[in-house]
């Protein structure tokens, strides 16, 4: 293989050398004048990001976000100095505007996010990056159909995280030979040495476990690098791991190599002479020409996506919300063909199934692995390539939660939706029931939490999540519920639905998805004996309908039941009393569950826990009798 390989000439080799030093000399700069950061990180990483951008990457410096454009990832984001150093040798970035690193009034910030165009998600959490390269290395292999490739520039240290394990076994398996994970092995950690330190056969034997094509270079050597990234540009079937050995603080006399230099600026007295040392061996200011991308990526629209029909059920059928999802889902992928579908091998639960038997080609089972799931969908969705929907049991999002609160800094417009929310799942237990997923959404920066109650608001749902800005969580429950919405029905975000009311109503009560349900029977039932309650569907819990509750509640005495299979905390209730406190007169009584649960029949663990109709009934007589 390596007998066609085109050896860049001495003169070229060196023009990459004087830039390596020089993103030295600008991460120095940079973080002196910020007087935080990682200097030493970006110096090991110097001739990784030379040869990158000035001789392997195909892009338009003008254009960083164009579509066609090889996608780079900089995993190790404490690293962004060395990353903005490369924009601004590139001319993307005016040397001057590195001096103002970490400033308020400046987007190059202390790790990197996509307030710059050239960032397509925010990195710095470790062990995430990977993951996203993958979901951006696979809609470029089989989506797009495009040349573009992707490279992801990983810490050692990092190398300690199961997600990118987790990413390596995606990447194998999916056979993304358009991808190149680099291993920046500088040794050291942020405390001490990286548990292998430089023993890169370790880091090789274990890449090749994992189906990885895999060279070990010396990380300072332009030409190996050249060498090791244009056969990984030949390799067919399977992605490239370059464990490239390193070393922190690389050129900075006294640094290099040693220990406890990690998010230090070089000090003040010392800069000057250390940049002379580096300065001293650059030979010239050539920047090599940047090869431009070849433009095959496909036009696409992702705006405005319709329903091809109205939702096709009849009022008083019954069908759990997490089947209504899977058929909305694939309904969806036939009103546009960049409509995606993850699942984390719970596809014959969450009903993702059936977007796979309608569009096997969209379909991208990631197994048992939600971390990853939740970044490979980052990576599907980045650039606006795609609009990616990934499920799997609620609960299980909350092993993601870090990956979803990287989303939301990465401006992402990605779908999740889980499945199993709460004590109704019945007999599996309380290790598959979701009783905390509100709460963690709710916290999400621009989340939209929908949690529809039958499956017409659920399809409803499907459609709004996919033409809504940021990360959108769809919460949907096993039990089969009736239909309680004509096909007519229209919804939005933020627009709650008064599904039962009178002028004698003395009560608003809230639920939703099975509880809403349990409060139509609990309203039912108090109707008999002469006593009217209003019930509210907020169809989603973020944003609030403050306004219809708000309203309904001073029509009603000012008394607020809110009932929820969920736990108190950060659930509903609090969303509710949140959105009433200024509001004088009115007062919010929280059905919630209580404590762990345990396996039971669906309707006993309802009433275990005070949920139930009944249990409903009682909180409404309490009421009155007050």
């Amino acid at each position: 293989m390596a007998g066609g390989y085109p050896k860049p000439d001495e003169k070229s080799l060196q023009a990459l050398r004087d830039a390596a030093n020089r993103l030295r000399i600008h991460s120095i700069r940079a973080t002196c004048a910020s007087n935080s950061g990682h200097p030493t990180s970006c110096c090991s990483a110097a001739e990784i990001m030379s040869v990158l951008f000035f001789h392997t990457m195909r892009y338009k410096p003008s254009q960083p976000a164009h579509a066609s454009n090889d996608r780079f990832v900089l995993s190790k984001g404490h690293a962004a100095p060395v990353l903005y150093a490369a924009w601004a040798e590139a001319g993307y970035i005016k040397e001057s505007e590195l001096l103002k690193l970490r400033k308020i009034d400046c987007d190059l910030e202390g790790h990197p996010t996509p307030r710059l165009p050239f960032v397509d998600v925010a990195t710095g959490s470790l062990g995430q990056g990977l993951g996203a390269a993958c979901g951006m290395a696979y809609t470029g292999k089989h989506f797009d159909k495009a040349s573009y490739r992707v490279y992801c520039l990983l810490g050692d240290g990092e190398s300690s995280e199961g997600s990118v394990w987790e990413a390596m076994a995606f990447g194998s398996h999916y056979h993304l030979d358009n991808l190149v994970a680099i291993f920046d092995v500088n040794r050291l950690g942020q405390s001490e040495a990286a548990p292998l330190r430089h023993d890169t056969d370790a880091y090789r034997k274990r890449c090749e476990a994992f189906g990885w094509n895999t060279y070990v270079v010396d990380g300072h050597d332009v030409e190996e690098l050249c060498r090791a990234l244009w056969q990984a540009s030949q390799t067919k079937g399977k992605p490239t791991a370059i464990v490239a050995k390193t070393f922190k603080g690389r050129g900075i006399p006294g640094v290099e190599d040693g220990d406890n230099w990690h998010g230090k600026p070089i000090p003040k007295d010392k800069v000057d002479s250390v940049i002379n040392a580096i300065q001293s061996q650059i030979q010239t200011n050539k920047v090599q020409s940047i090869l431009p991308p070849e433009e095959d990526v496909p036009q696409i629209s992702i705006a405005d996506i319709k329903m091809p029909s109205p939702p096709a059920y009849k009022i008083g059928e019954k069908m759990a919300t997490r089947k209504a999802y899977g058929l909305a889902l694939a309904k969806l992928g036939s009103a546009n063909n960049r409509v995606v579908a993850l699942d984390g091998d719970t596809k014959n639960s969450t009903f993702a199934e059936l977007f796979k038997q309608a569009h096997p080609e969209r379909y991208i089972e990631c197994y048992i692995a939600e971390q990853n799931m939740v970044s490979v969908a980052l990576g599907c969705a980045a650039r606006g390539r795609t609009v990616a929907f990934a499920s799997t049991f609620a609960a299980f999002f909350s092993r993601a939660f870090d990956h979803i609160r990287m989303g939301a800094i990465s401006q992402t417009n990605i779908n999740l939706c889980g499945s199993h929310s709460g004590c109704s799942i019945g007999e599996d237990g309380p290790s598959q029931m979701a009783l905390e997923d509100l709460a963690m959404f709710r916290t999400i920066p621009g989340c939209t939490v929908f949690y529809p109650s039958d499956a017409v608001s659920t399809e409803h749902a499907v459609c709004l999540a996919a033409n809504t800005k940021g990360i959108c969580f769809i919460r949907t429950s096993r039990p089969e519920t009736p239909i309680i919405y004509s096909q007519e029905e229209k919804f939005a975000i933020g627009q709650a639905k008064v599904v039962r009311k009178s002028n004698s109503d003395k009560v608003t009560v809230i639920g939703a998805g099975v509880t809403l349900h349990e409060a139509l029977t609990a309203a039912d039932e108090l109707a008999k004996q002469g006593m009217h309650i209003r019930v509210i569907d907020p169809f989603t819990i973020k944003p609030l309908d403050a306004e219809t509750i708000i309203s309904n509640a001073k029509a009603t005495g000012g008394r607020i039941i809110t009932v929820e299979d969920h736990y108190r905390e950060g659930g509903i209730g609090e969303a509710v009393a949140a959105a009433v406190s200024g509001e004088p007169g009115l007062l919010v009584q929280s059905l919630a569950v209580s404590g762990v649960p345990r396996s039971g029949k669906p309707a006993e663990l309802l009433d275990l826990f005070g949920i139930s109709a009944k249990s409903i009934v009682a909180a409404v007589k309490s009421t009155f009798a007050n």
